[in-house]
C-alpha cells in the first residue's frame, strides 16, 4: 500500500468503544472510515449517520465481501472476537480486535495460526500499552532510569446487573479474568520486559444469575523478580475504573488511564510522549502504520499470546 492511498477501515460495533474508535480514526490522516457494522441494519444506519459514514451493514459478512475495505476494527461483544478475527483474516482483511482476543486459549491459538498463515496485520487492543501514562513509565524503564519492584492495580466497577459501559442492558456477560485482568497481565509483562513465571488467583462467590465471580484477586511474579497484585470487582460502588500504582527503585507513579501522577498525587506532564493524549487514537495509529509499513504492530496477536496463556493457567486454578 502506498502512502497516497487511504487505508479503508470498516468498524464493527456501534457501542461505546465503537464510537471511541470512530472519533480516533477521524483524527488520523490518510484513513477512510469506509463502513460501519452493528447488530442490525437499523442500528447500523443510525450509527453510520451519527459518525458521518455512508455505508452501513447489518452483518460482518456483508462488509467482508466489500472490495473497498482494507481492514476491520472489531469493537463487538467478547464472545464474538475470536470467530470474527478468523473471518476477517480468511477474507484477506487486516484486523484489530478489541481486548480480549478470545475467552479461551484454544481460540486465541487459532487466531495466531491464521495470522501466521495469511501474513496479515492482526492486532489486539491492549490499550494500556498505548496510554501516554504507561508509555511515559516505559520510556524511563527503557532509558535505564527506572526498575519496577511492584505494580499494585485496582480494577473496579459497579455492575451487579448485566450492563455495558453506557449503563445499557448487555446481551452477553463480561468477565473479570478474560477481559479486565488481561489488561494488567499483558501490561505487567510488557513493562517489566520479563515473562510471568508465577501466577495465582482466588475468586469470590459466583453471581446467582450471571454465573461469574464478581470479585477476584490475582498475584503475578515476573522472571525479573517484580511482582504484581491485582484486585478486581464488579461490586465496588466507586471510584470506578482501573488504577495502576508503579512502585519502583527510583519513584512511585499512579496511572489513571491517560493521566499520570507521582505517588504524592502531583500531576506529570505526558503531553510530549506521543502525538496524542488519547490511548485509543494511539492504538489505532499503530494499526494504520503497521498496515502501511507492512510490519508487525505493537500488541500483535503473537506478542499478546503469553497473556492468554497466563489467563488460561489462572482459569484452571479457579476451577479446582
Amino acid at each position: 500500500m502506498t502512502d497516497q492511498q487511504p487505508v479503508r477501515i470498516a468498524l464493527a460495533g456501534g457501542g461505546a468503544f465503537g464510537a471511541k474508535h470512530a472519533a480516533a480514526l477521524r483524527r488520523i490522516e490518510g484513513v477512510e472510515l469506509a463502513a460501519v457494522v452493528s447488530s442490525s441494519p437499523e442500528s447500523a444506519r443510525k450509527f453510520a449517520a451519527e459518525q458521518g459514514v455512508e455505508r452501513a451493514a447489518g452483518s460482518l459478512e456483508e462488509v467482508l465481501a466489500m472490495d473497498g475495505v482494507d481492514a476491520v476494527i472489531l469493537a463487538t461483544p467478547t464472545p464474538l472476537h475470536a470467530q470474527q478475527t478468523l473471518a476477517c483474516l480468511e477474507a484477506g482483511k487486516h484486523v484489530q480486535v478489541e481486548i480480549p482476543l478470545a475467552d479461551a486459549l484454544g481460540d486465541a491459538e487459532a487466531c495466531l495460526a491464521a495470522q501466521q498463515r495469511t501474513g496479515l496485520v492482526a492486532m489486539v487492543g491492549h490499550t494500556r500499552r498505548f496510554n501516554p501514562s504507561h508509555q511515559w513509565v516505559r520510556q524511563r524503564i527503557q532509558a535505564g532510569d527506572y526498575r519496577i519492584q511492584q505494580m499494585d492495580v485496582q480494577t473496579y466497577f459497579f455492575r451487579r446487573t448485566n450492563l455495558n459501559a453506557l449503563g445499557q442492558p448487555r446481551s452477553w456477560t463480561d468477565h473479570l479474568l478474560w477481559h479486565h485482568a488481561a489488561h494488567t497481565v499483558d501490561l505487567f509483562a510488557h513493562q517489566t520486559g520479563s515473562p510471568i513465571v508465577q501466577a495465582n488467583a482466588i475468586q469470590g462467590p459466583l453471581h446467582p444469575e450471571l454465573g461469574i465471580a464478581m470479585d477476584m484477586s490475582i498475584q503475578l511474579r515476573a522472571q525479573s523478580g517484580a511482582i504484581c497484585t491485582l484486585s478486581l470487582s464488579f461490586n465496588n460502588d466507586g471510584p470506578l475504573g482501573t488504577f495502576f500504582r508503579y512502585i519502583g527503585d527510583s519513584g512511585t507513579y499512579l496511572a489513571r488511564y491517560d493521566d499520570l501522577y507521582t505517588g504524592k498525587e502531583e500531576p506529570i506532564d505526558v503531553s510530549g510522549v506521543a502525538v496524542s493524549l488519547d490511548g485509543i487514537e494511539l492504538q489505532d495509529r499503530e494499526f494504520v502504520a503497521a498496515i502501511r509499513e507492512g510490519r508487525e504492530p505493537d500488541s500483535s496477536i503473537a506478542q499478546v499470546m503469553p497473556c492468554y496463556s497466563t489467563l488460561a493457567s489462572l482459569e484452571r486454578q479457579l476451577a479446582l
